[in-house]
């Protein structure tokens, strides 16, 4: 996997510590970020965003997160400004700061782990249900091909029969509200094994709450094999607010979560990315999966 290698500069320092009043002292680079890059200052992190995510793509986003961090205590949002906003603008990048939480990524292989990121799901989307942030400024990549249109950044994977079945399934199920976007371990921390944090906002959108379950039964499962059942029915259990999942419901839709991937690859390759042995292995890992779950 790629990171992002953006550096926190004294520009952004100066910026920060304006803004927020808090020290810029140290800066240590914290692991993972595929666009944005974080760094840890004191009991804060600073997160430089990338040039083409707009600060009002980022404000909708973190207020999806200041509702959720409202009704659920394992929710990091971002410390507002004075003025109630909660982005800055340093060198053409969107620059937040949010509260530090120490922890470790759980461990999909571990079924305490994976009930409980969940349980968690569940209880963010019932959370998110009474949220009503407005229309996203810039549709999430996630959204690409979602109802049922021909992703033009997938080629590759094009798949009519795919594309029909996303806008009948999106034509029968009604229930929308805004969802987290990108639910897999990484934005979630464990401490003394219980997971306490869900972060990382920037992929939020609004949409069926069944295809962020199908998602991240695929990100939680228990193999690289196809999505996790077990997840399925903890969350169900739990009294998240998607309705229960056909095998064909279920595949299809992280059918559409594999095609986005396999956008979001080419997309990296075209901007320079050079993936070594073990990416692309995964690639094509994900690639055959998608093939395989065709009903």
């Amino acid at each position: 996997m790629i990171y992002a290698d953006t550096p926190l500069t004294d520009a952004v320092r100066r910026a920060v510590s304006t803004t927020w009043g808090v020290s810029c002292d140290g800066g240590r680079r914290l692991y993972g970020g595929e666009e944005s890059a974080a760094y840890l200052l004191g009991d804060h992190v600073v997160r430089v965003g990338p040039a083409s995510r707009t600060s009002a793509e980022s404000e909708w986003c973190h207020a999806v997160a200041r509702h959720a961090a409202a009704h659920l205590a394992e929710a990091v949002a971002p410390v507002p400004t004075s003025g109630g906003d909660t982005v800055i603008r340093v060198d053409g990048r969107p620059i937040s700061l949010w509260p530090y939480i120490e922890g470790d990524w759980p461990d999909s292989d571990l079924p305490e782990h994976r009930v409980q990121g969940a349980r968690l799901l569940a209880r963010l989307h019932a959370a998110l249900a009474s949220a009503r942030p407005g229309p996203r400024p810039a549709p999430a990549f996630q959204e690409s091909g979602l109802y049922g249109e021909p992703p033009h950044d997938a080629a590759g994977l094009a798949d009519p029969a795919l594309d029909r079945w996303l806008a009948e399934f999106h034509r029968s199920h009604h229930v929308r509200h805004p969802l987290h976007g990108d639910y897999y371990t990484g934005n979630t921390l464990t401490s003394d094994g219980t997971i306490v944090a869900v972060l990382d906002w920037d992929e939020a959108f609004v949409g069926a709450p069944e295809v962020e379950l199908a998602a991240a039964a695929l990100e939680w499962g228990d193999d690289e094999l196809g999505p996790s059942k077990e997840f399925v029915d903890a969350y169900l259990e739990a009294g998240g607010t998607a309705s229960p999942l056909t095998e064909e419901e279920l595949a299809q839709l992280v059918r559409h979560k594999l095609r986005r991937e396999y956008a979001y690859f080419h997309k990296a390759v075209a901007a320079g990315v050079a993936h070594d042995e073990d990416d692309l292995d995964y690639f094509h890992q994900r690639v055959a999966l998608f093939h395989d779950l065709t009903p």
